[in-house]
């Protein structure tokens, strides 16, 4: 059983939307132990939005990232570019040697530095519910790069 990092934008309604949607997911796979998901955990004893949640939030988040097994990232933001938090939160994956399971739904043109990182390329909530994170197959980028 696996735990994970979910990794992805929550600014708008439609991103809020997504990550609900791959949260359940992830709720419903039977090779999930637990996830955290960062919007879920912006809580601090500082005052939202000030230097002091800043930290605290980062921390938490490092934290958890760094105990995560996997990462799942959703891509998909605006104007076909990533998110910068989540093109960070890759980052360290990448440095941690996390095995990342990326979710794009749009069929955009994607970054190299992206596409050649990560372990697997998903495409919806229905196929994040259903990958098994015990036998982690792989499934290759198909598409454009940047």
């Amino acid at each position: 059983m696996s735990q994970i990092y979910l990794a992805g934008p929550f600014f708008s309604e439609e991103q809020i939307d997504r990550v609900s949607r791959i949260e359940k997911a992830l709720e419903e796979n039977k090779t999930v132990t637990s996830f955290y998901s960062p919007r879920h955990h912006q809580e601090s004893n500082y005052e939202l939005f000030s230097a002091g949640w800043a930290q605290e939030v980062y921390e938490k988040d490092m934290e958890e990232l760094t105990n995560a097994e996997f990462v799942v990232a959703i891509l998909d933001f605006e104007h076909q570019t990533i998110d910068p938090g989540t093109a960070y939160e890759l980052g360290v994956a990448t440095m941690l040697k996390k095995p990342m399971i990326i979710v794009q739904e749009e069929t955009v043109p994607t970054n190299l530095m992206i596409t050649q990182s990560f372990h697997t390329y998903l495409k919806s909530d229905q196929a994040v519910r259903e990958y098994d994170f015990e036998k982690l197959p792989v499934e290759t980028y198909v598409g454009e790069y940047l």
